[in-house]
């Protein structure tokens, strides 16, 4: 058997998935079938996970940071300000553009769903 069908044989289907949690302990809420798949993205988890212990950043915080480029920054930055996640505010210091971004209440309320998620499959995990 082939590498790739071992692995394919190994994956759980999706629907069983999302019951996996409620059928290894019932009284616990099951999982949400997916995560949160805008938040998920490391650079984008970065960008709310700072956020979210910081009242706001720069773009050059923000850059710093995550260690990345301008371009991978600004992409995932407005893909999570389209989602209403994170808020851009734009101005001028002196002559010099600044971008600050802080998280937007739907975004605290994401990244929350989106820990629980994690750590309720962590939990499953540990107890498996």
């Amino acid at each position: 058997m082939t590498k790739s069908s071992a692995a394919r044989q190994e994956r759980v289907p999706r629907d069983r998935e999302a019951s996996f949690e409620a059928v290894r302990n019932p009284a616990r809420e099951a999982a949400p079938a997916d995560l949160d798949r805008l938040i998920h993205e490391h650079i984008r988890l970065g960008i709310v996970s700072a956020l979210a212990v910081n009242r706001s950043l720069t773009f050059n915080e923000l850059k710093a940071l995550l260690k990345t480029t301008d371009g991978n920054l600004s992409v995932h930055a407005r893909k999570l300000e389209d989602a209403d996640y994170i808020v851009c505010t734009k101005s001028f210091d002196g002559r010099l553009p600044k971008t600050e971004y802080r998280l937007a209440p739907a975004g605290r309320k994401a990244l929350e769903r989106y820990l629980n998620h994690m750590e309720a499959l962590i939990r499953a995990t540990r107890e498996g």
